[in-house]
């Protein structure tokens, strides 16, 4: 096992790591973010209600780009497992 094939196999999961996990943070953050300014020009200050939006748009998410996110890390894991006899001596 080289340094190059570790620092490959790292840069590597750290871009399907980012790929995989922007989606819901993006979503999250956006609805957080109009949450957080409906509560101050309201002045409702409700913790569900900045916990429940956020929840359910994370589950939207995930229902929506769960298949992509799942054929991704299947496909990232085969190509490490495909990987380990050519690293290997």
């Amino acid at each position: 096992m080289t340094s190059q094939f570790v620092l490959t196999f790292g840069r590597e999961a750290l871009t399907l790591l980012l790929m995989i996990s922007m989606p819901v943070l993006g979503v999250v953050m956006a609805v957080g973010l109009v949450v957080s300014v409906f509560q101050a020009v309201t002045q409702v200050h409700e913790a569900t209600l900045a916990f429940v939006p956020k929840l359910l748009a994370a589950v939207l998410v995930f229902a929506v780009a769960g298949p992509w996110m799942l054929s991704t890390l299947v496909d990232f894991i085969r190509r490490t497992i495909e990987s380990i006899p050519g690293s290997v001596g």
